[in-house]
């Protein structure tokens, strides 16, 4: 029998602990995070807008004039990013504090508030499913040329960027503010 590390915690969940980055960003550390989180949402949205213009402007090659584009962004290439999109909204409405319990009120309040941020993270994986499954069965698996895979690769990189935006603003709106004083003993 061996006797466990000195380093060791019960308590803890990984094997392996996460780097501690210490990064010091002051009072200035939520406002940072919200603008990061909304770079990551326009950066989202125009990687897939991106990809539905060029579809819509695609020419046939110059070889063969006649022969229209093979595939176009159509409506169920909008549908995986329109449910990420919901999970998003759904997840950064809810309060904070019901989650945790820390209202006086209504007990079921706080079992209706984790019911919809899980469902807000279900719209959430369901749109990465969906753009996962869409790339590999409409692009990848009929072995388009690569000008139209990326339209796939939009679709799986619009609902990843969408899920960070949506993780980094939780975090964010969680943190405090210089302006929120801790007054718990």
């Amino acid at each position: 029998m061996s006797l466990p590390r000195s380093d060791y915690d019960p308590r803890r969940v990984c094997l392996n602990p996460f780097p501690d980055l210490n990064l010091n960003l002051g009072k200035h550390r939520r406002t940072i995070g919200i603008y990061l989180a909304g770079a990551l949402f326009a950066l989202a949205n125009w990687t897939f807008l991106d990809a539905a213009i060029l579809s819509a402007h695609a020419h046939p090659p110059y070889e063969d004039p006649q022969i229209p584009p093979s595939v176009h962004v159509q409506f169920v290439d909008w549908v995986p990013g329109i449910c990420s999109l919901l999970g998003m909204l759904i997840i950064n409405l809810i309060d904070k504090d019901r989650i945790r319990g820390d209202d006086y009120g209504d007990s079921t309040a706080v079992w209706r508030a984790r019911l919809f941020l899980f469902i807000g993270f279900a719209f959430m994986a369901g749109g990465l499913a969906g753009s996962v499954s869409l790339l590999v069965l409409k692009y990848v698996m009929m072995d388009y040329p690569e000008q139209y895979t990326y339209y796939g690769y939009a679709n799986v990189s619009q609902n990843v960027a969408l899920m960070l935006s949506a993780v980094v603003l939780w975090i964010a709106q969680s943190a405090q503010t210089e302006y929120d004083y801790s007054l718990t003993l």
